[in-house]
């Protein structure tokens, strides 16, 4: 990789390598199979600093840059998918609204708590009317005696059955449309808030993806984040951020197909020899180093653009979807690789191609990522 990283970031890159092969990789499969929440891991993860990465370190962060942490979270992607977007979640759009919009209040109570992985975060913005279409969801927050009150129920929130706190849309004023939107921070177990379904996916399986509802749920004011009809600004902001890391999950998981199709395929004999000689199998693999160089690059820059203050809407969009349909074809050609084995679960791969599926739709799908790209260029 010729990106200019320096000391720090390869040092952080390869203790993070270390960690995740020696500690997160050997269960993964049986977390798939169980879907058992790595919560012991997370607390491991707590300590090294990870789940506050590119918090300052005067609310209990890491206070690195975010290429660091997109090397990171590539790293844990690479041993486990699920635990990686649980990470990611957290990160990017739990502890970055808070950081970026909260006030001093917001940031010492839960913030800091965040940073150091006492609690576990998620970000509450779809509904069943309102994927893709943020604008178009139903929730309300009305002010009452002191108090926001909220009702409406959000679905497939990350983190949503285990997180402790969730930075929750909804409208303060419907008629000003997404203008109306604001943000707040909820905690779990106030009266009202409640879990309800837990969606059964095909992959990442060892990660929740829950139902949430809220029936007059009564918030405190100082819990509203930013000013009200803020929220659609804070939700598109945290996404840009996102969607840095999803690219970096969907590096993670096609470097990891890409090692295991290059493993197998020194394995594998037929007609003699190695299929790693057959002149097919070493064009796929050449494409997916290629693909996976590309997305790094675009990623990286992206990272690179949001350390130094400046706008990276383009890029992050740009990387989260090239980075999400090259891990698609990664997955995919590493399973041709694997032939029929590819489609057992006793092989790595299989796993691999269930869970990459997600990545071009979460945090804005590839038709989004697009629409925000062309905006971008054509400036309309």
């Amino acid at each position: 990789m010729s990106f200019p990283l320096n000391e720090e970031h390869r040092m952080i890159e390869a203790m993070v390598r270390d960690f995740a092969r020696e500690q997160i990789l050997p269960g993964a499969a049986e977390r798939d199979r169980t879907g058992r929440f790595p919560k012991e891991i997370l607390a491991q993860m707590a300590e090294l600093g990870l789940l506050g990465m590119t918090v300052p370190q005067e609310y209990g962060g890491a206070g690195v840059d975010s290429i660091s942490y997109c090397l990171a979270l590539k790293e844990v992607a690479y041993a486990c998918a699920s635990t990686a977007v649980i990470m990611s979640v957290h990160n990017s759009v739990a502890c970055g609204p808070i950081y970026q919009f909260g006030s001093d209040y917001q940031k010492e109570v839960y913030l800091k708590r965040l940073a150091k992985g006492e609690l576990l975060g998620c970000f509450a913005l779809t509904e069943a009317s309102a994927g893709s279409d943020p604008a178009s969801q139903r929730a309300v927050a009305e002010k009452r005696d002191g108090y926001y009150v909220i009702n409406g129920t959000k679905v497939f929130i990350t983190n949503g059955k285990n997180a402790d706190v969730a930075v929750v849309t909804a409208y303060t004023s419907k008629e000003k449309k997404h203008k109306g939107i604001s943000a707040f921070i909820v905690e779990k177990g106030a009266n009202g808030f409640s879990v309800g379904k837990i969606e059964d996916k095909m992959g990442l399986r060892a990660s929740d993806t829950a139902e949430l509802i809220f029936e007059d749920v009564r918030v405190p004011l100082e819990n509203r984040l930013g000013d009200e009809g803020d929220g659609f600004k804070i939700a598109m902001i945290s996404l840009d951020g996102g969607r840095i890391g999803i690219a970096s999950q969907a590096i993670g998981i096609a470097t990891a197909c890409l090692d295991a199709a290059v493993n197998y395929s020194k394995q594998r004999i037929q007609f003699g020899r190695p299929i790693s000689q057959f002149q097919a199998i070493r064009w796929m693999i050449a494409d997916m180093a290629t693909e996976i160089e590309a997305s790094l690059l675009l990623t990286l820059s992206a990272a690179h653009l949001k350390d130094q203050g400046r706008p990276f809407t383009k890029e992050a969009s740009m990387a989260k979807l090239f980075a999400s349909e090259m891990a698609q074809r990664a997955a995919y050609k590493a399973l041709q690789i694997h032939g029929g084995y590819g489609y057992m679960k006793d092989f790595p791969v299989e796993r691999y191609y269930r869970d990459v599926r997600v990545l071009t739709i979460y945090e804005g799908t590839s038709e989004i990522q697009r629409t925000v790209i062309s905006r971008e260029v054509l400036g309309a």
